[in-house]
């Protein structure tokens, strides 16, 4: 078996670079994954592992065997795991895994859909909020409009803990996204300030696409055109909004509550 116990070695160095840089992880088509249980809902989620990187003092060879057969195993010294983990707290496991198309002709939905729509959000740690609550709440699918980061950001990948190989997910314009929802006859709720009703008095139990914008630009007119009906969570304090991943949950609640769960 192979074993790699410098900082130094080339292929390190690549994952270093898949690690910071979202233009290695086009051009290579891989990622990084730390962790068992983040590895173990990717290949559930049906990613496909190249390589396994283990560090013997946290998780023994066979223990890392057990994870996937057929891929490349590779032990690793704890100054290359230090170098390549985000966390200390990830049982010492690593893997090379090959990204996804995220098109959303891709996307396979039941014929009642219940779909959460995030235009162009930009922190990673929202963006895991958001993949954690449609995981919570078996949402069809997420769809990200003009997304502004790679969703195979190591930051997105830790704060979805694992959500990010569970959920239906792709991205596109908001033109085509609309689109793809007319087509479908899904029904557009988008949450805005402008010309909106309450979100309880809305009926999600047909075909839904509840549709979130950023907290400082809020939705694109494109979107509040399109809507079926624009809502509005109606706040009571000073502020006149919330965190986008927060107000997502209230209103996927909201349409499961009203579908029955």
């Amino acid at each position: 078996m192979k074993q790699i116990t410098s900082i130094q070695n080339p292929f390190i160095k690549s994952l270093v670079l898949l690690q910071e840089k979202a233009k290695a992880r086009k051009q290579s088509g891989t990622f990084l994954i730390e962790g068992n249980r983040e590895i173990s809902l990717a290949i559930k989620g049906g990613y496909e592992m190249e390589t396994l990187l283990f560090l013997p003092e946290l998780i023994s060879e066979s223990e890392a065997k057990k994870l996937t057969t057929n891929v490349d195993l590779i032990e690793i010294s704890k100054e290359v795991y230090q170098k390549l983990a985000y966390r200390d707290t990830t049982e010492g496991i690593l893997a090379v895994a090959k990204t996804k198309s995220l098109q959303l002709s891709d996307l396979k939905l039941s014929k009642n859909p219940l779909i959460l729509v995030a235009e162009a959000p930009e922190k990673p740690g929202n963006i895991g909020a958001l993949l954690r609550t449609a995981d919570a709440a078996n949402l069809d699918a997420v769809i990200i409009a003009n997304p502004k980061s790679d969703l195979y950001n190591p930051n997105i990948v830790r704060s979805s803990v694992g959500c990010l190989f569970t959920n239906q997910i792709a991205t596109g314009s908001t033109e085509e996204i609309i689109a793809f929802l007319k087509e479908r006859q899904i029904n557009i709720y988008c949450a805005t300030l402008q010309n909106s009703t309450s979100y309880h008095t809305q009926n999600y139990t047909t075909p839904t696409a509840l549709v979130v914008g950023t907290e400082a630009t809020g939705l694109t007119e494109e979107w509040r055109k399109a809507a079926t009906q624009n809502i509005i969570i109606p706040m009571q304090g000073e502020i006149d909004s919330m965190n986008v991943s927060v107000a997502a949950a209230i209103l996927i609640f909201e349409a499961k509550r009203q579908r029955g769960f």
